[in-house]
This record gives structure tokens, sequence and C-alpha cells, in this order.
């Protein structure tokens, strides 16, 4: 009697590999892309529905949200209904709501369309990814990751110009309806996967249902009560409520995962020293990125009067030089260690926010932006890979799948609170003004990791020949262009 082949087992790639690995860079560049574009739209989709900043930074949070409240559990997901099926649902779910986004009616239509979305995309990497490490094996397994984070990388260079260049020449609608192709390329892509590979389902894989539920009713209380409390003032009833559910919901997580029997966030993990101060480092360099570029690109717009293919370009600087380095930071912390790299990096890259702090009327990009963009992008692409590289030395090689999407899940939480707190921290307004207390906040924050990651780091506990691409590659799903591994 046939049976179906154990996916545990990976077998060495062939030609018949190519629809897999097109498959998985397809279904991620998509939530790569979406993710990348979508600041430049704000100030259209602000003009058209007249929503202010607060539906401004719901667009932005509600993608977040979702995935921040999936993104942990959906490894255990994939596991226990299998990896294709939660790839083609994942595909299905981004493709109907890609286009809910580009033809909603009104605001709140487009949060919760931006909400399904995040859905999504949660399932949309880890699945693609898994499949590619059940199938490879050895070099073949590094090559097609290596692939996968060349091809889902660029989705970091050529989304901000690609999205200005939509909302200028189109509209803002198109930035999600240009999603439905490559969606419905993976989409028949997938029939041509071998029958009943990856369709397996472990049911003895344990999904954290209640960690989940905390963990999503938590962040949508606290962001609901930051978002909102500048629109109905904090002492409002619902803003209250939302602001004590959530913060009792976030509160009462850890105490759940700590006796939960498959929790979706091992608490012993963080026992590891460079494990604990990494993350910490990265909650307040991801919240120092999301911020400062959310502000930037609204404020380019919006009062210093650029079209969105203009701020497309300006922010290039960014993506092109964390691409273009990446690799050889990556591997100078190798050699040296990343303690360096770690606090030197974002000191750097507050440097360049304070730098951008400087705009007043008359606005110049040139003087007043450019300088300080480099400098910033500069900064960010000297952290980034070592601290990947530390954060998953720091732990058993057995962990380094949980350790990256601890790692993963926390920037996406870290930006999605920075994003909720963009009302507050500003003023309710982008002027000259509102952008500077902006910017110098973004420094702080990042002043903030450099600071933790000089004091807590410790090379001596890094094992860097730990980290291989299968479990960096998760990592790289941020801001930035995938960081580089470490010499084997």
């Amino acid at each position: 009697m046939p049976t179906e082949p154990d996916e545990r087992i990976p077998r060495r790639a062939d030609d018949t590999d190519k629809p897999l690995v097109a498959v998985a860079v397809l279904a991620s560049f998509v939530a790569f892309l979406d993710g990348s574009v979508v600041n430049l739209a704000l100030p259209a989709i602000g003009r058209d529905f007249a929503g202010g900043l607060a539906l401004q930074q719901w667009v932005v949070d509600g993608y977040l949200l979702s995935l921040g409240a999936l993104i942990l559990v959906a490894g255990a997901i994939s596991d226990q209904f299998g990896r294709l099926k939660v790839l083609r649902a994942g595909l299905l779910i981004f493709a109907v709501s890609s286009v809910l986004c580009a033809v909603a009616p009104t605001g709140w239509v487009l949060v919760a369309a931006r909400c399904l979305q995040g859905v999504g995309a949660a399932f949309l990497v880890p699945s693609s990814l898994a499949m590619i490490n059940a199938r490879f094996s050895g070099a073949a397994q590094a090559r097609a990751i290596g692939t996968w984070t060349a091809w889902t990388g660029t989705a970091f260079v050529v989304g901000p110009l690609l999205g200005g260049v939509l909302v200028d020449a189109l509209n803002w609608r198109w930035i999600f309806g240009v999603n439905i192709v490559p969606l419905a390329i993976t989409l028949y892509l997938v029939t041509r996967l071998p029958a009943g590979e990856f369709a397996s389902a472990n049911r003895s894989a344990r999904v954290d249902f209640v960690g989940a539920v905390l963990n999503a009713i938590g962040l949508t209380g606290a962001v609901y009560a930051l978002i909102e409390g500048q629109r109905l003032g904090f002492s409002h009833p619902a803003v209250v409520v939302g602001l004590v559910v959530g913060v009792a919901c976030l509160i009462a997580f850890p105490f759940w995962e700590w006796q939960a029997p498959g929790p979706m966030m091992p608490l012993g993990i963080f026992t590891a020293r460079n494990f604990a101060v990494g993350n910490l480092a990265t909650v307040f360099l991801y919240a120092g990125v999301s911020l400062g570029m959310l502000v930037l690109g609204l404020f380019l717009q919006e009062t210093a009067g650029l079209s969105a293919t203009a701020a497309g370009l300006a922010s290039l600087p960014v993506p092109v030089l964390s691409f273009l380095l990446a690799r050889r930071f990556g591997t100078l912390a190798g050699v040296h260690g990343p303690r360096l790299f770690m606090a030197v990096g974002p000191l750097v890259a507050g440097i360049g926010y304070l730098l951008m702090a400087r705009a007043a009327e008359p606005f110049d990009f040139w003087t007043q932006m450019l300088p300080g963009l480099v400098v910033f992008g500069l900064g960010l692409t000297i952290t980034v890979s070592p601290l990947t590289a530390a954060i998953l030395a720091a732990v058993d090689p057995a962990q380094s799948g949980i350790g990256s999407a601890i790692n993963n899940a926390l920037s996406r939480i870290a930006g999605l609170i920075a994003i909720a707190f963009t009302g507050v921290i500003i003023g309710g307004a982008v002027d000259f003004a509102g952008f500077r207390r902006g910017m110098l906040v973004t420094a702080g924050l990042f002043a903030l990791a450099g600071l933790i990651s000089a004091v807590g780091i410790r090379n001596d506990q890094c094992h860097l020949e730990r980290v291989s691409p299968k479990s960096a590659a998760p990592c790289h799903d941020r801001a930035t262009p995938p960081p580089a591994y470490p010499p084997r």
C-alpha cells in the first residue's frame, strides 16, 4: 500500500524543485513588498477618507496587530494542519484582503481589510520557509534559502519606488491591487507541487491558542487606547476600558506562557544573556525604525510637499545601503564579535535622525534630509546582521527556530506600539515642530538600543558557528534586506 512521503526526511535538490522555490519566493515577496510601500500611500489615503493621523496609524497598525498576534503560532499551525494547506490559505486570505483594500469604500473598511491581510502574511513566510527546510538538506538547503533571501530582499529596494510611482501615476489603491498578479501566479504554481508531499499534518503539534488570544487582545486594547485617546480623549470610557483590558491581558500573557504545556513564547529561552539583551535592543531599535520611517514619509509629502514618487526615491539610501553592505558587516561581526557593531550602529543611526531634526523652512531636501538618511542607513546596516547573529548564536541550535520567531515577533510588536504612540509624540500634526519631536524621540530610541548592547552583550558568549541560513532567514522579514550569515 503506497504511503505519503515523510516531509521530515529532506531530499536533495533537482529540477522539479524550481516550482517550490518560486512559490516560496513569490509568497514571501508580496508580504514584504506590501510592508515597504504602504507608508508612501498614507497621505493619499488620509486625503481620500479624511481620517487624519489616527486613520493613517490604523492602516499600518491593523496589519501589524494581526501579524504580531499570529506570527509566533504560525509555525505550529502550519505543522498541525499541513504546510501546503496553510500556505494556500495564506495566499487566498492575502489575495482576498488585497482586493478588499483596493476597493475599500471607507477608511475603516480599509483598516479591517489590512487586519485580514496581516493574517494572511502571518501564514505565508513561515509556511514557505518550512517547505524549503523540509525539501532540502545540506548545501542544497543553504542555496535554496540564499535564493529566497536574495529575491525577497529586493522587495525592500523596489518597494518604495514602486509604491510612489503607483500612487502618483494611478492612485493609492494600486499598491494593493498590484499584489493580485504574483498571488495568482503563486496559486497556480502550488498546483504543480508534488501531491501529498507537504499535505500531511502533525496532529501532535501544540497550538497555544490561549497565549495567542491574550497577546491579540492585549495588543489591540493598548493600541486602541493610544491611537483613539488622541481623538476621543484619554478619559473617554472606551479608551479607558481598552487600556485596562489590554494591559491586563499583556500582564497575564507571561504568567500563562510560564505554565502552558506548549507555549508560543517559552520564557526559559530568555535565560541566555545575549538572547535577552539582544531582544531588548531589538525592541528599541525597531521601535525607532518604525516610528522614524512613518514620520519621515508623512513629513516629506504632507509638509515638505514632495510627491509620493519623490518620497520613495528619498528613502532608497536606507535599503540600498543595507542590501549592499549587510553581508560585509555580518562577516566582520563573525571575526570581531557583534558587541561593537551592535553598540556603534544604533548610535550612528541616531545621529542620522539628529541631522534630519534640523529641518526648517525654507526646506531643502539635499542639505536637510539626504545626509541624515545616508547616515541612518549606514547605522542600521552596521547593526542588523550582527544583532541577528548574536541573538541566534545565544541559544541552542535546537531552539533556533523559536528564537528567530521570537525576535521577529518582538520587532513587529515594537513597531506596532511605536506607531500607536506617534500622535502622542508629534502632537497630532506632522508639521516642522512635530517632525522635529519625532526625529528626537527616534534618535533617543536608537541611543537606548546602542547603550543596551554596549552594556549587556558578551562576545565570549557568541557562538556564531551555530547560526545557519535556516535559522537566520526568518529574521529578515522586517524593514531591511536579509542579514548576512556568519562564515561557517
